[in-house]
């Protein structure tokens, strides 16, 4: 392993676990006291400092189905994509076990979701409906991701935009099945709560990866081609990405 490959994996294991303490922690401390809106906030900014603080890093994935994403687009090797994905479930374990920690003798610390955060469904959606929409919360998410990282996106706005994403996603997800769109954020607090939740999880894991492969294959189609210069021996041409050739403009006068 090179030190730039395992500063990138250190950096997704680190911000995968800050994602599940900070964001999931705030379910657990104040879903009941501070309302939904609350803890979408609180995912959307955390995730907004990460992608700033990290981004240059390793890109700021701390999620599997935003790796299979960029992998899928082929941002990325297949290796590489394994080693983020075991980083980010890693991470996401050690965030809940350090949430699990804080509610289980700290004074009077109250997990006031009942379940320290995990997903589940059955009392307000079914399975079906579950795996539809966190497939499309998903989708909308890694397709936004995809979009404001690219080559034609406004420079220095992308970890505003993704932030603000994911909050809204969790605004409409938490009502439902607490808002995953993320493998590894739901294995961590399933595999401490147990239960149905930890029965559920493999659904928490697949749709998310089934929205993200979707955005993949769509975010091409609505990226708008990029118009370059080369230089060649008679002069400058500009051609744009799909390889068709611009017009030059006529001379002035």
């Amino acid at each position: 392993m090179t030190p730039v490959l395992f500063r990138r994996l250190l950096a997704e294991f680190a911000g995968t676990a800050l994602l599940v303490l900070i964001g999931v922690g705030s379910a657990v401390a104040a879903l009941k006291t501070g309302g939904q809106v609350v803890v979408a906030l609180a995912f959307g900014l955390v995730l907004l400092a990460l992608a700033y603080a990290l981004g240059p890093v390793s890109g700021c994935h701390v999620n599997p189905a935003v790796t299979l994403g960029v992998l899928l687009s082929r941002g990325m090797t297949l290796a590489e994509a394994g080693g983020y994905w075991i980083a980010q479930f890693i991470g996401g374990i050690v965030g809940a076990a350090l949430l699990k920690l804080l509610v289980s003798g700290f004074g009077k610390v109250h997990d006031q979701t009942g379940d320290l955060g995990a997903n589940d469904f059955g009392k307000t959606i079914s399975g079906g409906g579950a795996f539809l929409l966190e497939a499309l919360l998903t989708f909308v998410f890694v397709l936004v991701i995809l979009l404001v990282t690219g080559r034609a996106a406004a420079p220095g706005f992308a970890g505003l935009a993704i932030g603000l994403t994911l909050a809204a996603v969790h605004m409409v997800g938490i009502p439902l099945t607490g808002t995953s769109v993320n493998p590894a954020r739901s294995l961590g607090p399933a595999l401490f709560n147990g239960g149905e939740p930890l029965k559920h999880v493999w659904l928490f894991i697949l749709a998310p990866l089934v929205g993200a492969a979707v955005a993949a294959v769509l975010a091409p189609l609505i990226t708008p081609p990029m118009v370059r210069e080369e230089q060649v021996a008679d002069g400058g041409v500009a051609v744009d990405e799909t390889g068709v050739q611009v017009p030059e403009a006529p001379p002035a006068g």
